[in-house]
């Protein structure tokens, strides 16, 4: 039996370290939990809590569907996240008139507060991030999101 000793034979081998998806996934899941200790520990949000409180403080009133589709959740993650914003009384559902299948969710006082002491958080922590990075890389990063979220449909 013959051993194979060229190159040119051997399995090509992914290398994962380097692979851009990968390094994409980890670096905005490391961004994701940094970002998570902030509205944690000043509001006592899960992620799904925070994507949702910030989407309603953002849009107004969304139904979950929307929701999910703006901040890429699971339905279910989706609709944890509603109970509990909820059952804090930091918003309402309303049913759709024409559908009673669909509710439009909106902040309700209490939520909107939270949202609005949390915006100024948010944009702090997207300051000093940034702030790690010459103006150059700033306008590489944003040009190459851009380029790829275009690319990609999801602009």
């Amino acid at each position: 039996m013959a051993i194979k000793s060229e190159a040119s034979d051997a399995p090509e081998i992914l290398n994962l370290e380097n692979f851009l998806p990968y390094r994409l996934y980890r670096l905005a899941d490391a961004v994701s939990r940094e970002f998570s200790r902030i509205y944690k520990d000043s509001h006592g949000l899960t992620r799904p809590e925070w994507r949702t409180l910030s989407g309603l403080g953002q849009h107004g009133t969304m139904t979950a569907s929307t929701i999910g589709e703006q901040s890429a959740m699971h339905k279910t993650k989706v609709s944890r996240a509603v109970a509990e914003l909820e059952r804090r009384r930091w918003l309402t559902r309303s049913p759709d008139e024409k559908d009673r299948r669909v509710e439009h969710l909106t902040l309700t006082r209490a939520g909107l507060t939270a949202y609005r002491e949390m915006v100024p958080l948010a944009k702090a922590f997207e300051r000093e991030l940034l702030s790690k990075l010459s103006v150059g890389e700033r306008g590489a990063i944003a040009d190459g999101l851009a380029a790829l979220e275009k690319n990609l449909g999801q602009n």
